[in-house]
């Protein structure tokens, strides 16, 4: 009977053993040839995939292959064990991946003893490819640049970091006329990081907004709520609750803000609920109950009498753009009047609600 590791080999084969990434490789495919040095900084060691020279001597998990001779590694470990301060390993860089330059015994051992991140020299590989997701990580790269933020932002639409760096360049200019005169555009970004762009996230995710946009991220509904509300400033009722909840101005929203614990924080409302009140043609109102009720928006179905002959309740989940209006008045002639014997419909939005359980 064969070992535990044979068993393992056969059903992923390759897998625990695959190669380390070539950085060569990469670096044709994203054609990133301008670098621009980093400096020194921690690293992730799960962020760092493969070699620039010595990526057939090591797996993807940075152990040395049966080729390689353990002796380097060996006193590498004997010098971490006993304390000795070992130089910062030298990595190349192309956006979230990070290539060895120099210690691969280093990154093998740091791995082998279980540590979670290492020092390193960065010497980061632009891409220049025109793929979408370059264009967005140069726009990423340029915002936290001229920012200096150390909070990455997860973008996935071209265009939007212009849009944040506005906003910070404007809250600059808010805080040199007042509050902190001679602020720089490092300092503004921290301070709209913390009192802007938190407590809107903190209002997006109470809301439960990123359930609604799949393949969305939180910092999309961030960029896209902000500018159409702040900077585009639209006439009009957003139906989640906007309007209601966060002032037209980004630094009246600080300022609401600046007193409120994260609990507190407002929520965009996700339903609605509605009443719609039915006339029917004569004789089919069965058969009307049952296509309504079957509409999976529609909570409750009453047969009544007097000069309704209907009553159901309904529940639509709101819009980022529209009026509750608007998202009841779809619902209603897209499902509820296309139901045959239905003369007409009378909606009734309930302003305040007490229910017992």
């Amino acid at each position: 009977m064969g070992s535990l590791t044979d068993l393992v080999k056969k059903i992923w084969p390759g897998k625990k053993n695959s190669q380390a990434k070539c950085f060569r490789e990469n670096q044709e495919c994203e054609e990133a040839f301008d670098h621009v040095d980093r400096g020194i900084c921690s690293v992730p060691l799960e962020k760092i995939v493969g070699s620039v020279g010595r990526y057939q001597d090591f797996d993807s998990q940075f152990k040395l292959k049966d080729h390689v001779p353990p002796d380097r590694l060996i006193s590498i470990k004997q010098a971490m064990r006993e304390g000795k301060t070992l130089p910062p390993v030298k990595l190349y860089q192309i956006k979230d991946e990070y290539y060895v330059l120099d210690g691969n015994h280093r990154i093998s051992a740091a791995k082998d003893f279980g540590r979670s991140d290492i020092m390193a020299r960065i010497v980061e590989f632009i891409p220049s490819s025109n793929t979408l997701e370059n264009i967005i990580y140069r726009e990423k790269k340029e915002f936290m640049e001229q920012t200096g933020l150390a909070h990455s932002l997860d973008i996935s639409e071209v265009g939007q970091f212009v849009i944040l760096l506005e906003q910070v360049e404007s809250h600059r200019a808010f805080l040199a006329g007042g509050e902190k005169p001679g602020a720089t555009l490092q300092e503004a970004a921290e301070d709209w990081h913390r009192t802007i762009y938190r407590p809107m996230i903190g209002i997006i995710e109470k809301g439960g907004l990123l359930d609604s946009f799949p393949g969305r991220t939180l910092d999309d509904l961030y960029a896209y709520v902000s500018f159409h509300h702040w900077q585009k400033g639209r006439p009009r009722h957003y139906g989640i609750g906007i309007d209601e909840r966060i002032p037209k101005d980004m630094e009246a929203f600080r300022e609401k803000m600046a007193n409120m614990d994260k609990n507190e924080y407002p929520e965009m409302l996700r339903s609605i609920t509605a009443f719609i009140m039915i006339n029917v043609e004569a004789r089919r109102e069965l058969k009307v109950v049952d296509k309504l009720f079957a509409l999976p928006e529609v909570r409750e179905v009453h047969s009544i009498h007097g000069s309704i002959d209907i009553l159901i309740k309904v529940v639509l989940t709101r819009d980022l753009l529209s009026s509750d209006a608007e998202v009841i008045g779809q619902f209603t002639h897209s499902k509820v009047r296309l139901i045959d014997g239905i003369i007409s419909t009378q909606t009734l939005i309930p302003a305040t609600s007490k229910i017992k359980e």
